[in-house]
């Protein structure tokens, strides 16, 4: 139990990698800043592969495994409310999940930054960040309380700002870290909120002891609770109405869309709230708030994506949409669909990104999808795992998307917490991811090409962007298999694996709950066959409209691709409103950004710090100055009238002093 005792070298390690490149790494040629970035992270890895290991190894009573390593923060020692935080990691099923997720495709994606960011300047920079990142978002699912996770939250969205602003000289890159920052702090406000009020109400902000005295809380509290760290959540993984910071984070390098837009940073909030299931399981109305909320963002996404042209973009309102379906799956209480969801996103969108960096080396750094067009056969490595990746986030069978999203859409019709209207809203989201992914894949692999092929000499990406690429696809198919023992009248050992985490505090109604026990040979219906199962699965709604999608992007864009520029001609109206992303934007900076830049401009500039402010210091100043102006005057130089005024000033003063001894007798 060597690593599992010593928990915090899998973040040393990464940490460790950011230091040495940060201090050094300039003057290092980009070999040694390769190995330092790329081992630490290797290492990092490795350390949490042993760590599951062992951890395999523990009595069912040792889970979770809490190491606390030393006292953080104390208050109010005295007092019957001190508050007392160690720090302290833990692992358990659910960390299991997320650390090997994080781990490892952050590995391959450090991998593929070898190759991508070559040839540009900052290389040692871009490493130390990318391996900061990877410290933080560990310490965000290893927290064993609420405080360590806050750090590591708050870490990671430092990391966001500094990756996506990597170009900083160029302005919309610049513009687009500082938006991401300002629009997550307005979520993170809530979060803390949160985290306050939990510990007003439990004493405590260590997950044991929150969870294990839940069951006596009241419902109002606990749902104000889950409203303000969802509240975080929002902002953290970019759903409505704060997901406007994730589509203009493309301005950062490729690889950093991948693991933080896509694989990681951007699922802390589904991570959170699985970890808090304990209190949203005990608060309905936060619940169908989150589910809502997840649904409406997977719909309203997926709508925009369908007109977007830069290939990159239409990935963002993808992640976007993908993470409402995550959401969704929280909201009606289908926790392990959820985590299954961001596990094979991980591996479907993760793969994406990375193929879509993969096209814009290949196009000299082209993102414009209508600039594109005949790639199929030049970058064939890149295409086939583009096009697997496409496969599983349309949910066709087989592939992981397929298993993941069928569960969470299964839950939302038919589960303990189902909702039709929202069920709509997830199945016609699915028919439209899969029409804009296939979009994505004809107009940029299909067809003629659409640029000067004398001007951009296409080529394909070296083993170390392709390899990564190719382990992701291979995650991509297979990824998913851990749910389909339930097709063939198996076990879903995914479910089995996590259940643990969500149901050793689950709410309980067992005198609301009649049981019975019915002789299967008197039910009116019998079991489907497991053959019966894999026919339903395969003929659901979900497949169906990923596969009508897929039809029509054929048709609009290998077979009639003049029906598009029709249609955007006839529809004119609603293909502007897609265009401009419903003006969202434009309305936020007419009703916020624009009124508060003029209160800090008119009213807290102009009025109280230079009216205010500079008016007390500067005419403190200016009385000073004119004050001693005038009494320069009477230092004159000239001796005689310095004896006159001393002179004067001795009769003055024994003037006053005889009327004061007067007074007094």
């Amino acid at each position: 139990m060597l690593l599992l005792n010593h928990l915090w070298i899998i973040l040393a390690l990464p940490l460790a990698g950011a230091a040495i490149n940060g201090l050094f790494g300039k003057r290092w040629p980009q070999s040694a800043v390769n190995s330092v970035a790329v081992g630490s992270v290797v290492l990092s890895f490795l350390a949490a592969a042993e760590t599951v290991r062992e951890f395999f190894h523990l009595a069912a009573d040792q889970i979770p495994f809490i190491g606390n390593y030393f006292t953080w923060m104390v208050g109010g020692e005295a007092t019957s409310h001190a508050f007392r935080v160690d720090f302290a990691l833990q692992i358990d099923q659910l960390t299991v999940v997320m650390l090997m997720v994080v781990t490892f495709v952050g590995m391959l994606i450090h991998i593929y930054s070898t190759g991508y960011m070559a040839h540009e300047g900052g290389y040692y920079r871009f490493f130390c960040y990318l391996n900061l990142f990877m410290f933080f978002m560990l310490t965000l699912v290893m927290a064993a309380n609420l405080i360590v996770m806050f750090v590591g939250w708050e870490g990671v969205g430092l990391c966001s700002y500094l990756l996506i602003g990597f170009w900083f000289l160029k302005k919309s890159a610049a513009d687009a870290g500082k938006k991401a920052f300002i629009v997550t702090r307005i979520g993170d406000f809530g979060f803390t909120v949160g985290i306050l009020l939990v510990f007003a109400t439990f004493g405590s902000v260590a997950f044991g002891e929150i969870f294990a005295n839940v069951s006596d809380k009241s419902v109002d509290v606990l749902t104000t609770i889950c409203l303000l760290l969802f509240a975080g959540a929002i902002g953290k993984s970019a759903q409505l109405p704060l997901y406007v910071w994730l589509p203009d984070a493309m301005e950062g390098p490729t690889p950093v869309s991948a693991l933080i837009h896509a694989a990681t940073m951007v699922t802390a909030g589904v991570y959170m709230v699985a970890r808090m299931n304990p209190l949203f399981s005990r608060a309905p109305v936060a619940m169908l708030v989150v589910a809502i909320v997840g649904a409406v963002t997977a719909f309203y996404s997926a709508t925009i994506g369908l007109v977007q042209t830069d290939i990159k973009k239409v990935l963002a309102y993808s992640t976007v949409s993908q993470l409402g379906y995550m959401f969704l799956a929280c909201g009606v209480g289908a926790y392990t669909a959820g985590i299954f969801h961001l596990m094979t996103h991980a591996f479907f969108k993760g793969l994406l990104f990375l193929a879509a960096g993969s096209v814009i080396h290949a196009m000299g750094g082209e993102q414009d999808m209508m600039k594109m067009g005949g790639l199929r056969k030049k970058i064939p490595a890149t295409y086939w795992t583009m096009f697997i990746g496409t496969l599983a986030i349309a949910g066709m069978p087989g592939f992981a998307g397929y298993f993941s999203k069928d569960a969470i859409l299964e839950a939302a019709k038919d589960g303990p917490h189902a909702n039709l209207i929202l069920w709509l809203l997830g199945v016609a989201g699915a028919g439209l991811t899969s029409f804009y992914m296939f979009r994505l894949v004809f107009l940029t692999f299909f067809g003629k090409p659409r640029y000067d092929e004398h001007k951009v000499h296409v080529h394909e990406s070296p083993k170390n962007m392709t390899v990564p690429l190719m382990v992701l696809a291979f995650l991509s198919i297979f990824g998913g298999w851990f749910a389909a023992p339930k097709l063939v009248g198996g076990i879903d050992y995914f479910d089995k694996f996590l259940a643990p985490v969500f149901s050793a505090y689950a709410p309980t109604h067992v005198a609301e709950v009649e049981v019975r026990v019915v002789d299967p040979s008197l039910r009116p219906y019998p079991e489907p066959s497991p053959a019966m199962e894999l026919v339903r699965s395969l003929i659901s709604w979900p497949v169906f409209v990923g596969v009508l999608g897929l039809l029509v992007a054929w048709y609009f864009y290998i077979k009639r691709p003049d029906i598009p520029m029709k249609m955007a001609q006839s529809a004119h109206a609603l293909y502007l409103l897609l265009l401009n992303k419903y003006y969202v934007d434009e309305i936020y900076a007419a009703l916020i950004v624009r009124p508060l830049l003029w209160i800090s401009t008119n009213v807290l500039w102009h009025v109280v710090d230079e009216g205010a402010i500079d008016g007390v210091v500067n005419g403190t100043a200016t009385f000073a100055r004119e004050s001693g102006s005038q009494a320069r005057k009477l230092q004159s130089g000239n001796t005689r009238s310095y004896a006159a005024w001393v002179i004067l000033g001795a009769v003055g003063f024994t003037v006053i002093l005889f009327v004061i001894l007067d007074v007094v007798h």
